[in-house]
Protein backbone atom coordinates (compact mmCIF):
# COMPACT_ATOMS: atom_id res chain seq x y z
CA UNK A 1 0.00 0.00 0.00
CA UNK A 2 1.11 3.29 -0.96
CA UNK A 3 2.40 6.23 1.78
CA UNK A 4 -0.45 8.26 0.97
CA UNK A 5 -3.44 6.12 1.86
CA UNK A 6 -1.58 4.94 5.50
CA UNK A 7 -1.80 7.01 8.31
CA UNK A 8 -0.12 7.28 11.78
CA UNK A 9 -2.88 5.90 14.43
CA UNK A 10 -2.19 7.74 17.71
CA UNK A 11 -5.33 5.94 19.09
CA UNK A 12 -8.15 3.28 18.54
CA UNK A 13 -11.77 3.10 19.02
CA UNK A 14 -13.16 0.49 20.83
CA UNK A 15 -17.12 -0.24 20.00
CA UNK A 16 -17.41 -2.08 22.78
CA UNK A 17 -20.69 -4.66 23.73
CA UNK A 18 -23.33 -5.36 20.82
CA UNK A 19 -25.73 -3.46 22.77
CA UNK A 20 -28.23 -0.63 22.92
CA UNK A 21 -27.55 2.88 24.17
CA UNK A 22 -30.51 2.46 26.81
CA UNK A 23 -29.31 -0.77 27.47
CA UNK A 24 -25.58 0.59 29.35
CA UNK A 25 -26.67 1.01 32.68
CA UNK A 26 -28.23 -2.34 33.17
CA UNK A 27 -25.28 -3.97 31.58
CA UNK A 28 -22.99 -1.53 33.84
CA UNK A 29 -24.24 -2.72 36.94
CA UNK A 30 -23.93 -6.17 36.01
CA UNK A 31 -20.66 -6.31 35.26
CA UNK A 32 -19.54 -4.22 38.11
CA UNK A 33 -21.15 -6.54 40.27
CA UNK A 34 -19.26 -9.91 38.34
CA UNK A 35 -15.78 -7.41 38.32
CA UNK A 36 -16.27 -7.00 42.05
CA UNK A 37 -17.29 -10.80 43.11
CA UNK A 38 -14.15 -12.25 40.81
CA UNK A 39 -11.82 -9.51 42.36
CA UNK A 40 -13.54 -10.10 46.30
CA UNK A 41 -13.77 -14.22 45.70
CA UNK A 42 -10.13 -14.54 43.97
CA UNK A 43 -8.57 -12.34 47.26
CA UNK A 44 -10.47 -14.18 49.82
CA UNK A 45 -8.86 -17.86 47.94
CA UNK A 46 -5.55 -16.26 47.99
CA UNK A 47 -6.10 -14.52 52.21
CA UNK A 48 -8.00 -18.47 52.99
CA UNK A 49 -4.95 -20.05 51.57
CA UNK A 50 -2.25 -17.97 53.31
CA UNK A 51 -3.76 -17.60 56.58
CA UNK A 52 -4.82 -21.11 57.38
CA UNK A 53 -1.75 -23.41 57.47
CA UNK A 54 -3.60 -26.52 56.69
CA UNK A 55 -3.68 -24.92 53.51
CA UNK A 56 -0.15 -25.13 52.89
CA UNK A 57 0.06 -27.75 49.93
CA UNK A 58 0.49 -28.18 46.43
CA UNK A 59 -3.10 -27.77 45.16
CA UNK A 60 -3.72 -24.79 46.89
CA UNK A 61 -0.46 -23.52 46.17
CA UNK A 62 -1.55 -23.67 42.34
CA UNK A 63 -4.87 -22.46 43.38
CA UNK A 64 -3.30 -19.26 44.95
CA UNK A 65 -1.93 -18.50 41.71
CA UNK A 66 -4.50 -19.18 39.80
CA UNK A 67 -6.81 -16.72 41.87
CA UNK A 68 -4.33 -14.07 41.39
CA UNK A 69 -4.09 -14.45 37.22
CA UNK A 70 -8.10 -14.77 37.58
CA UNK A 71 -8.10 -10.71 39.12
CA UNK A 72 -5.25 -9.64 36.62
CA UNK A 73 -7.37 -11.06 33.68
CA UNK A 74 -9.94 -9.38 34.28
CA UNK A 75 -8.83 -6.43 35.29
CA UNK A 76 -7.00 -5.62 31.80
CA UNK A 77 -10.14 -5.27 30.58
CA UNK A 78 -13.30 -4.99 32.40
CA UNK A 79 -12.38 -1.29 34.03
CA UNK A 80 -12.12 0.11 30.71
CA UNK A 81 -15.49 -1.39 29.26
CA UNK A 82 -17.29 0.01 32.15
CA UNK A 83 -15.79 3.53 31.92
CA UNK A 84 -16.20 3.43 28.08
CA UNK A 85 -20.06 2.31 29.09
CA UNK A 86 -20.29 5.22 31.62
CA UNK A 87 -18.59 8.08 29.80
CA UNK A 88 -19.29 6.80 26.21
CA UNK A 89 -15.50 7.65 25.41
CA UNK A 90 -14.38 5.00 23.15
CA UNK A 91 -11.11 5.98 22.58
CA UNK A 92 -7.68 4.61 23.63
CA UNK A 93 -4.30 5.57 23.18
CA UNK A 94 -1.93 3.44 21.31
CA UNK A 95 0.27 2.69 23.74
CA UNK A 96 -2.67 1.53 26.18
CA UNK A 97 -4.31 -0.58 23.66
CA UNK A 98 -0.53 -2.61 22.61
CA UNK A 99 -0.09 -2.84 26.49
CA UNK A 100 -3.30 -4.12 26.94
CA UNK A 101 -3.07 -6.88 24.23
CA UNK A 102 0.12 -7.75 25.62
CA UNK A 103 -1.60 -8.38 29.12
CA UNK A 104 -4.30 -10.07 27.53
CA UNK A 105 -2.05 -12.31 25.98
CA UNK A 106 -0.23 -13.10 29.35
CA UNK A 107 -2.79 -13.80 31.55
CA UNK A 108 -4.81 -15.76 29.37
CA UNK A 109 -1.75 -17.53 28.53
CA UNK A 110 -0.67 -18.50 31.96
CA UNK A 111 -4.32 -19.61 32.77
CA UNK A 112 -4.20 -22.54 30.63
CA UNK A 113 -0.59 -23.46 32.27
CA UNK A 114 -1.78 -22.95 35.64
CA UNK A 115 -4.85 -25.23 34.75
CA UNK A 116 -2.49 -27.80 33.04
CA UNK A 117 -0.54 -27.18 36.58
CA UNK A 118 -3.79 -28.40 38.32
CA UNK A 119 -4.76 -31.24 36.16
CA UNK A 120 -0.79 -32.67 36.91
CA UNK A 121 -1.47 -32.32 40.51
CA UNK A 122 -4.83 -34.08 40.21
CA UNK A 123 -3.08 -36.83 38.33
CA UNK A 124 -0.23 -37.46 40.39
CA UNK A 125 -2.93 -37.59 43.73
CA UNK A 126 -5.06 -39.64 42.36
CA UNK A 127 -2.82 -42.31 40.19
CA UNK A 128 0.19 -41.64 42.59
CA UNK A 129 -1.04 -41.05 46.14
CA UNK A 130 2.18 -42.23 47.75
CA UNK A 131 4.68 -40.47 45.86
CA UNK A 132 2.23 -37.07 46.06
CA UNK A 133 4.39 -35.08 48.72
CA UNK A 134 7.34 -35.79 47.05
CA UNK A 135 6.68 -35.63 43.36
CA UNK A 136 4.63 -31.87 43.85
CA UNK A 137 6.80 -31.03 46.49
CA UNK A 138 9.85 -30.76 44.17
CA UNK A 139 7.79 -29.40 41.22
CA UNK A 140 5.56 -26.99 42.06
CA UNK A 141 7.52 -23.75 42.13
CA UNK A 142 9.08 -24.92 39.14
CA UNK A 143 5.51 -25.78 36.98
CA UNK A 144 4.47 -21.96 38.63
CA UNK A 145 7.72 -20.31 37.39
CA UNK A 146 7.68 -22.29 33.95
CA UNK A 147 4.23 -21.24 33.44
CA UNK A 148 4.90 -17.53 34.28
CA UNK A 149 7.75 -17.76 32.15
CA UNK A 150 6.58 -19.32 29.30
CA UNK A 151 3.34 -16.76 29.26
CA UNK A 152 5.40 -13.94 29.22
CA UNK A 153 7.54 -15.08 26.42
CA UNK A 154 4.48 -15.86 23.97
CA UNK A 155 2.87 -12.22 24.91
CA UNK A 156 6.31 -10.53 24.59
CA UNK A 157 6.65 -12.28 21.16
CA UNK A 158 3.05 -11.31 19.63
CA UNK A 159 3.29 -7.88 21.28
CA UNK A 160 6.22 -7.08 19.56
CA UNK A 161 5.74 -8.81 16.43
CA UNK A 162 2.40 -6.23 16.55
CA UNK A 163 4.25 -3.03 17.41
CA UNK A 164 6.45 -3.45 14.41
CA UNK A 165 2.71 -3.51 12.12
CA UNK A 166 1.63 -0.23 10.28
CA UNK A 167 -2.21 0.89 10.65
CA UNK A 168 -4.10 2.43 8.07
CA UNK A 169 -7.16 5.19 8.72
CA UNK A 170 -9.56 3.01 9.58
CA UNK A 171 -8.80 2.81 13.51
CA UNK A 172 -12.31 1.29 14.53
CA UNK A 173 -12.20 -1.77 16.70
CA UNK A 174 -15.57 -3.94 16.65
CA UNK A 175 -14.01 -5.22 20.32
CA UNK A 176 -14.52 -4.23 24.26
CA UNK A 177 -10.65 -4.44 24.07
CA UNK A 178 -7.59 -4.37 21.50
CA UNK A 179 -8.12 -8.10 20.59
CA UNK A 180 -5.27 -9.13 18.94
CA UNK A 181 -7.25 -10.65 15.82
CA UNK A 182 -9.17 -7.19 15.57
CA UNK A 183 -6.09 -5.47 15.57
CA UNK A 184 -4.11 -7.54 12.79
CA UNK A 185 -7.48 -6.98 10.49
CA UNK A 186 -6.83 -2.34 10.70
CA UNK A 187 -3.10 -3.19 9.52
CA UNK A 188 -2.00 -2.12 6.35
CA UNK A 189 1.61 -4.02 7.03
CA UNK A 190 2.20 -7.86 5.73
CA UNK A 191 0.51 -10.12 9.03
CA UNK A 192 1.74 -13.36 7.97
CA UNK A 193 4.46 -13.74 10.23
CA UNK A 194 1.91 -12.43 13.44
CA UNK A 195 -0.45 -15.43 11.69
CA UNK A 196 2.17 -17.63 12.00
CA UNK A 197 3.46 -16.59 15.60
CA UNK A 198 -0.61 -17.00 16.42
CA UNK A 199 -0.62 -20.46 15.23
CA UNK A 200 2.92 -21.66 17.02
CA UNK A 201 2.36 -19.65 19.94
CA UNK A 202 -1.36 -21.06 20.39
CA UNK A 203 -0.51 -24.97 19.70
CA UNK A 204 2.26 -24.16 22.52
CA UNK A 205 -0.37 -22.60 25.06
CA UNK A 206 -3.13 -23.74 24.51
CA UNK A 207 -3.36 -27.09 22.61
CA UNK A 208 -0.31 -28.56 23.86
CA UNK A 209 -1.68 -28.10 27.35
CA UNK A 210 -5.07 -29.07 26.90
CA UNK A 211 -4.02 -32.74 25.32
CA UNK A 212 -1.82 -32.60 28.15
CA UNK A 213 -4.81 -32.33 30.65
CA UNK A 214 -6.64 -34.87 28.44
CA UNK A 215 -3.86 -37.26 28.78
CA UNK A 216 -3.79 -37.05 32.54
CA UNK A 217 -7.22 -37.18 32.68
CA UNK A 218 -7.46 -40.71 30.55
CA UNK A 219 -5.00 -42.05 33.19
CA UNK A 220 -6.85 -40.44 36.06
CA UNK A 221 -9.92 -42.21 34.24
CA UNK A 222 -8.22 -45.60 33.95
CA UNK A 223 -6.88 -45.59 37.85
CA UNK A 224 -10.29 -44.80 39.33
CA UNK A 225 -12.27 -47.42 37.00
CA UNK A 226 -9.66 -50.26 38.80
CA UNK A 227 -10.78 -48.58 42.60
CA UNK A 228 -12.69 -51.71 44.03
CA UNK A 229 -14.35 -49.40 46.59
CA UNK A 230 -17.30 -47.33 45.69
CA UNK A 231 -15.93 -44.75 48.51
CA UNK A 232 -12.72 -44.58 47.00
CA UNK A 233 -14.06 -43.79 43.35
CA UNK A 234 -16.25 -40.80 45.10
CA UNK A 235 -13.05 -39.87 46.65
CA UNK A 236 -11.31 -39.76 43.33
CA UNK A 237 -14.04 -38.18 41.36
CA UNK A 238 -14.24 -35.65 44.38
CA UNK A 239 -10.59 -34.71 43.97
CA UNK A 240 -10.64 -33.78 40.27
CA UNK A 241 -14.51 -32.59 40.01
CA UNK A 242 -14.29 -29.10 40.80
CA UNK A 243 -10.81 -29.02 38.34
CA UNK A 244 -12.77 -30.87 35.68
CA UNK A 245 -15.33 -28.38 35.86
CA UNK A 246 -12.84 -25.16 35.50
CA UNK A 247 -11.50 -26.98 32.14
CA UNK A 248 -14.97 -27.61 30.90
CA UNK A 249 -15.62 -23.94 31.73
CA UNK A 250 -12.49 -22.23 30.08
CA UNK A 251 -11.46 -24.81 27.49
CA UNK A 252 -14.93 -25.03 25.82
CA UNK A 253 -15.07 -21.49 25.27
CA UNK A 254 -12.17 -21.36 23.70
CA UNK A 255 -12.89 -24.43 21.61
CA UNK A 256 -16.31 -22.71 20.92
CA UNK A 257 -14.83 -19.43 19.35
CA UNK A 258 -12.04 -20.85 17.06
CA UNK A 259 -13.15 -24.62 16.45
CA UNK A 260 -17.01 -24.28 15.63
CA UNK A 261 -17.97 -23.10 12.12
CA UNK A 262 -18.24 -19.58 11.35
CA UNK A 263 -22.06 -17.99 11.19
CA UNK A 264 -23.14 -14.81 10.02
CA UNK A 265 -22.48 -13.09 13.46
CA UNK A 266 -19.40 -13.94 13.65
CA UNK A 267 -18.35 -10.34 15.60
CA UNK A 268 -20.92 -10.70 18.01
CA UNK A 269 -20.20 -14.31 18.73
CA UNK A 270 -15.97 -14.01 19.36
CA UNK A 271 -17.58 -10.91 21.71
CA UNK A 272 -20.01 -12.96 23.92
CA UNK A 273 -17.51 -15.88 23.82
CA UNK A 274 -14.60 -13.14 25.41
CA UNK A 275 -17.24 -11.98 27.75
CA UNK A 276 -17.42 -15.92 28.82
CA UNK A 277 -13.71 -16.02 29.71
CA UNK A 278 -12.74 -13.14 30.12
CA UNK A 279 -15.63 -12.24 33.11
CA UNK A 280 -17.47 -15.06 33.64
CA UNK A 281 -14.95 -18.02 34.47
CA UNK A 282 -12.59 -15.96 36.55
CA UNK A 283 -16.08 -14.83 38.23
CA UNK A 284 -17.19 -18.59 38.85
CA UNK A 285 -13.12 -19.97 39.58
CA UNK A 286 -13.37 -18.96 43.75
CA UNK A 287 -16.97 -20.76 43.68
CA UNK A 288 -15.99 -24.09 41.79
CA UNK A 289 -13.01 -24.75 44.15
CA UNK A 290 -13.93 -23.64 47.59
CA UNK A 291 -17.17 -25.65 46.96
CA UNK A 292 -15.60 -28.46 45.96
CA UNK A 293 -12.70 -28.25 48.35
CA UNK A 294 -13.56 -28.80 51.98
CA UNK A 295 -10.31 -27.66 53.34
CA UNK A 296 -11.55 -24.72 51.81
CA UNK A 297 -14.77 -24.75 53.22
CA UNK A 298 -13.21 -25.37 56.72
CA UNK A 299 -10.42 -22.44 56.51
CA UNK A 300 -13.24 -19.97 55.66
CA UNK A 301 -15.64 -21.30 58.30
CA UNK A 302 -12.89 -20.54 60.77
CA UNK A 303 -12.46 -17.32 59.15
CA UNK A 304 -15.49 -16.14 59.47
CA UNK A 305 -16.12 -18.09 63.27
CA UNK A 306 -13.06 -15.96 64.55
CA UNK A 307 -14.49 -12.86 62.66
CA UNK A 308 -17.85 -12.91 64.64
CA UNK A 309 -15.91 -13.68 67.89
CA UNK A 310 -13.72 -10.42 67.17
CA UNK A 311 -16.60 -8.24 66.59
CA UNK A 312 -18.74 -9.63 69.36
CA UNK A 313 -15.63 -8.41 71.60
CA UNK A 314 -15.29 -5.23 70.15
CA UNK A 315 -19.02 -4.76 70.82
CA UNK A 316 -19.29 -6.22 74.16
CA UNK A 317 -15.78 -3.16 75.42
CA UNK A 318 -17.63 -0.78 73.55
CA UNK A 319 -20.92 -1.16 75.94
CA UNK A 320 -18.42 -1.61 78.35
CA UNK A 321 -16.81 1.79 78.24
CA UNK A 322 -20.39 3.41 77.58
CA UNK A 323 -21.67 1.99 80.74
CA UNK A 324 -18.17 3.50 83.02
CA UNK A 325 -19.05 6.64 81.15
CA UNK A 326 -22.63 6.44 82.30
CA UNK A 327 -21.88 5.53 85.84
Amino acid sequence: MSPENQSSVSEFLLLGLPIQPEQQAVFFTLFLGMYLTTVLGNLLIILLIRLDSHLHNPVCFFLSHLALTDVYFSSVTVPKMMMNMQTQHLAIFYKGCISQTYFFIFFADLDSFLITSMAYDRYVAICHPLHYAIILGQSQHELVAGSWVIACACALLHTLLLAWLSFCADHIIPHFFCDLGALLKLSCSDTSLNQLAIFTAGLTAIMLPFLCILVSYGHTAVTILQIPSTNGICKALSTGGSHLSAVTLYYGTIIGLYFLPPSSNTNDKNIIASVIYTVVTPMLNPFIYSLRNKDIKGALRKLLSRSGAVAHACNLSTLGGRGRWIT
